[in-house]
């Protein structure tokens, strides 16, 4: 490939986010940057910047970096002397500064000189008659930002030679036209709320309030950038989708790094490796293929060149579990299906979350009343010339935004802490809002690995073994359950599994028979002491195998080998006894093979100490799928009743994968597969295993959870329709007989169906198997028109509104673009998450009503006054300070209020719905109501019956609101429940944030110095004992709004229950 294909190349994979923090980081340090390195640069920028993150401090460094690379880059030039001319790659990179310096590199640029831009630009050459047109024009529109954005360059002449500035200048004027003019766009940085107040202070030469102001909008930007750089730097690795591999060209075995790869190249799979890219197999020798980062099923898909696959036939980023093969490269890059998977993601639209979408809502509302007192103001302030700066102050809580931050700064902080990284701050409270929860099935819901689950011998003998997946041989153990045992107790049919009724007679019979000796019970780890028919089928579990197991250790072997060496280790026998204690020799194996479905080995026996009847002879062992082998089968072990082949379908049914093991004694053996493969008949039976990938042991219980919170849990999978429907079952999200909770459906039914159509599917399925990543966007978008809030779990599109990835097995393409990511791929972490995210909000609205209720309080205590023309009762520092230590302190309290009871058992709060209620905003309108009245009062009776100087009014006035406030606090704790039933000592923060609040109140109001520059006096003692007496009638009048809360909740619960159960009757 020459060099200007690969750069053709790599500026077409500039979307594809190769290149990691790590590596930007290092190219910091490099003193030379290569246009390579440039363009793995711009790939971070455009991918990381698509997906909405941001690192101000990196970015810039990453810029100034870039800036000077492709100055470097863009200055290379070739051919003679007198035709000198540049480089395409010089061109390119130029090119490419043109377009970043309308936006990224301007920091960058601007602190360089006339003469650094002189040199790389070579403005001159560029403009040359014979030059690129493109090129010509990147020209002009460089220019124009230069001259137009940067005072330095504003004379373009200075950066062109005398003898060149004439053709130029041509260019300009045939190009000005055709050039796109940009705005100079604002410079990239934290962005700031608006500091209106701020503002207003600075202008009226209020420094000392201005710098109030300035610090809790300070505070708020530092909280939020960095949260969210902690979690951007969990979450460092973009993307990993480039391997080395192994690859044929010319006929020579050559190794190259993926992303070099183009169609027509052959590959070469190993076990163990990632597939490059979109290939077609075209040699394959027992392949098996990984393809859960698209399906969601962790067992291998068996590859094979039977079929031609126009489009391929294994994926990239999937893994080759076992077996070799090559194959011919079709797709690469983005159009391959992960990285249509990619191009979907980076392209999906920013949604606008829930407390995102409430707290704007609240923000207009909060606008038209500032609006209309600002207008009342401006009457009154006309009419009685008051002073209208304190006015327009007590109209913003300058702490909402702040206290919003911190609150989902320590949710995100709790989550993380229950195994959930959350990407930006505002998932955090998006879960709260969640109603479904779609989840994969492999390794979210299960444990991911396949375990031994039931062993049937020939002779009706049933046995089960527990701890399936551990690792461990010294875990769980075998369940022995007696023929006579099953017959009695269970009626077993093709079609039937329920419980077996017996007549009268079969009762008097039954009546003699002693049932400790059937109960089942669990088998010694002692081989003597076992069974013949158990040990005959353990024995072709262990030795029909070439996986092994490590204690302790995931295996890294096919997944059905280990399970069966599994169920060999918890009887005790194991390979090695067969081989050590027995002799056993294997001389051959057949191994499994797509198209047979079967695995067989042949061993020698020198010592048949187990079999005294044989001679020695050899031993063929065969396993393999029950629909195959069954009919090979033309024997069974003595003394056993003839076998009516089980059934295959009661297998499925109970989510097993089932497995038969037979053998066979010959005398002699051939060493040619072909003749090996016809030893495969006549065989005889030993028994039939079922493998399964068993539930973690907390899903269940965490699918009940959210029943209980009103969450709908959906599985969607690519295994078979009836292992999905028996492990849904089992863990509760499919309940037979219950409407609205028993329905499976395929993905192929789902691929004849509209959106639309799904939509009105009645019942709605609660499990999707062998769906398609297109089957998984149209799944969540049918939920979406249904009016859910929709979470879904695992790798590819799924456009929901809240994207959960997982942090063992996720892809990076799916990390990156997840709002929440699980550390321990676990379902329960989601519920765990729902749960932190409900409190979140609760928090929330409990200080926003706190803020807005003491900010109310204030308005109307300022409105009184100016209305009967009155002094107003606070001055604008009054004011500021105290919003400072009366409303930051216990609402950052309220934030980390710990959940109250039964967060979980309620329904999900309606996302579309405003953050305020109307039982909230009266409350709200209630609390600031009392603490204004009270207030108010203290200050006329002061200034008007005692007499009171004005700043001793003032100053009794507003210790007596701060005091109220730093007391609502604690009244906010709950919005429904008594005050006397939480207490004051639920929250250590609260105690520590209020009493922090009144020790500055003392300061301020007591303190030399202080006290002056609050224009505060000291208060006397029968001033606090009004002060006292105002908070007992505030006490009173929250308790009884409380009361009347309660009422009508418990009231609407009712009604609410009682319309669900007449639907649940009509349903049925």
């Amino acid at each position: 490939m020459s060099r200007s294909q690969s750069l053709t190349l790599e500026l077409q994979s500039i979307r594809d986010g190769q290149a990691s923090i790590e590596h930007q980081i290092d190219i910091h340090e490099n003193l030379q940057l290569s246009l390579e390195d440039v363009l793995a640069g711009l790939r971070y920028v455009v991918d990381y910047r698509l997906k909405g993150g941001r690192l101000p401090n990196l970015d810039y460094e990453i810029m100034k970096r870039l800036c000077e690379g492709l100055l470097l880059n863009m200055s290379a030039s070739e051919g003679g002397l007198l035709k000198r001319k540049m480089t395409a790659e010089a061109n390119e990179a130029f090119i490419l500064f043109g377009e970043f310096l309308e936006e990224e590199f301007r920091r960058a640029v601007g602190e360089k000189n006339v003469s650094d831009l002189h040199h790389a630009l070579k403005l001159h050459r560029r403009c040359r008659k014979d030059a690129n047109p493109e090129v010509k024009q990147a020209a002009v529109a460089v220019i124009y930002m230069l001259t137009n954005w940067f005072p330095q360059f504003s004379d373009w002449r200075e950066l062109v030679k005398d003898d060149d500035q004439s053709d130029v200048e041509k260019v300009i004027k045939e190009f000005t036209d055709k050039i796109k003019k940009p705005s100079m766009p604002p410079l990239h940085g934290v962005a700031l709320p608006p500091p209106s107040a701020a503002i207003v202070t600075a202008v009226e030469r209020d420094f000392k309030g201005m710098s109030v102001l300035l610090f809790v909008i300070v505070l708020n930007t530092i909280i939020g950038f960095t949260q969210e750089y902690k979690a951007n730097k969990a979450l460092e690795a973009l993307q990993k989708l480039t391997v080395p591999q192994v690859f044929i060209r010319d006929g020579q075995h050559v190794v190259i790094d993926s992303s070099s790869l183009v169609p027509g190249d052959i590959v070469i799979l190993e076990e163990g490796d990632a597939v490059p890219a979109d290939v077609r197999i075209v040699e394959s020798s027992n392949l098996g293929i990984i393809e859960s980062i698209l399906t969601g099923e962790s067992l291998p898909v068996v590859k094979n060149v039977k079929k031609i696959w126009t489009r391929g036939n294994a994926f990239m980023s999937t893994m080759v579990a076992k077996g070799r093969g090559k194959g011919l490269v079709v797709r690469t890059g983005e159009d391959t299906e992960i990285g249509k998977i990619s191009a979907a993601i980076s392209s999906s639209k920013t949604t606008i979350t829930p407390i995102q979408r409430k707290l704007s809502k609240l923000g207009k509302l909060l606008v038209a009343v500032s609006i209309f007192l600002c207008a009342l103001v401006i009457i009154i302030g006309v009419v009685y010339k008051h002073e209208a700066k304190a006015m327009i102050n007590v109209v913003i809580p300058e702490g909402l935004v702040a206290v919003t931050t911190v609150t989902m700064a320590v949710g995100v902080r709790r989550m993380a802490k229950r195994c959930a990284i959350v990407r930006t701050l505002p998932a955090v409270e998006t879960l709260g809002s969640v109603t479904v929860i779609c989840s994969d099935k492999t390794g979210t819901l299960t444990e991911g690995k396949m375990g031994p689950s039931e062993l049937w011998t020939a002779d009706s003998s049933l046995y089960s073994f527990t701890e399936s997946t551990s690792m461990d041989p010294n875990e769980g153990g075998i369940i022995y359950s007696s023929p006579e045992y099953l017959q009695r107790t269970f009626k077993t049919s093709r079609n039937s599994t329920d419980q077996l009724s017996l007549s009268q007679n079969n009762e008097k019979q039954i009546e003699k028979v002693d049932y400790k000796s059937l109960k089942p019970r669990e088998l010694s780890r002692n081989s003597k002491d076992l069974p013949p028919q158990l040990i005959a089928s353990l024995m072709v579990s262990s030795l029909c195998n070439n996986s092994s197991v490590i204690k302790d250790k995931e295996s890294d072997n096919e997944w059905k080998g280990v399970a069966l060496v599994l169920a060999a280790q918890k009887g005790g026998i194991s390979k090695d006894y067969w081989e050590k204690e027995y002799n056993f020799v294997k001389i051959h194996e057949n191994p499994f093979d797509s198209e047979r479905k079967l695995m067989s080995v042949v061993y020698k026996i020198t010592n048949p100490t187990l079999l005294e009847h044989l001679k020695p002879t050899n031993l063929v062992l065969v396993k393999g799928a029950p629909e195959e082998l069954l009919h090979k089968c033309t024997h069974h072990l003595p003394d056993i009743p003839k076998i009516d082949r089980f059934d295959l379908i009661l297998g499925q049914k109970e989510g097993c994968r089932p497995i038969e093991l037979s053998d066979e004694f010959i005398d002699k053996v051939s060493e040619q597969s072909s003749r090996m493969a016809s030893r495969e008949n006549n065989l005889t039976f030993v028994g039939l295993i079922g493998l399964i990938d068993p539930p973690k042991k907390t899903v269940k219980d965490s699918i009940q959870k959210c029943k209980e919170a009103g969450i709908r849990v959906v599985m969607i999978t690519g295994d078979h329709v009836a292992t999905a429907t028996a492990i849904s079952t089992d863990i509760g999200i499919i309940e037979p007989g219950v409407p609205n909770m028993s329905r499976a459906i395929r993905g192929a039914e789902l691929d004849l169906l509209s959106e639309e159509a799904i939509s009105e599917l009645n019942p709605f399925p609660n499990v999707f198997a062998r769906v398609s990543p297109d089957n998984k966007l149209k799944i969540v978008q049918a939920l979406q028109n249904l009016g859910n809030f929709v979470a879904m779990t695992g790798d590819g599109v799924n456009a929901a509104d809240v994207g959960v990835a997982m942090g063992i097995s996720g892809t990076e393409i799916t990390k990156q673009a997840a709002d929440i990511v699980l550390t321990n791929d676990d379902f329960s972490t989601i519920v765990a998450a729902v749960e932190e995210g409900r409190q979140v909000f609760d928090n929330i609205l409990k200080f926003i009503v706190y803020l807005l209720s003491c900010n109310g309080a204030e308005i109307v205590v300022m409105l009184l006054c100016a209305i009967i023309n009155v002094e107003l009762p606070f001055t604008t520092i009054m004011i500021l300070f105290a919003n400072i230590i009366a409303d930051v302190p216990p609402a950052i309290s309220l934030g980390v209020e710990p959940a109250e009871g039964g967060i979980m058992k309620r329904k999900p709060r309606n996302p579309k719905a405003g953050i305020l209620d109307l039982y909230t905003t009266s409350i709200l309108i209630m609390q600031a109501f009392v603490m204004a009245l009270a207030t108010f009062g203290i200050y006329e009776i002061a200034l008007h019956i005692e007499h009171l100087s004005l700043a001793d009014s003032r100053s009794l006035a507003f210790s007596t609101l701060t005091t109220m406030q730093l007391f609502q606090g604690f009244l906010s704790r709950t919005l429904y429940e008594s005050a006397f039933k939480t207490g004051i000592l639920g929250n250590k923060w609260m105690i520590v944030g209020v009493f922090g609040s009144f020790i500055s109140l003392i300061i301020g109001v007591y303190v030399p110095g202080v006290k002056d520059w609050l224009t505060l006096t000291p208060i006397p003692i029968f001033g606090w004992v009004k002060i006292l007496i105002c908070l007992i009638i505030q006490l009173m009048f929250s308790e009884i709004a409380k009361v009347i809360g309660r009422r009508n909740r418990d009231k609407e619960s009712e009604r609410l229950r009682n319309l669900n159960d007449s639907q649940l009757e009509e349903e049925e």
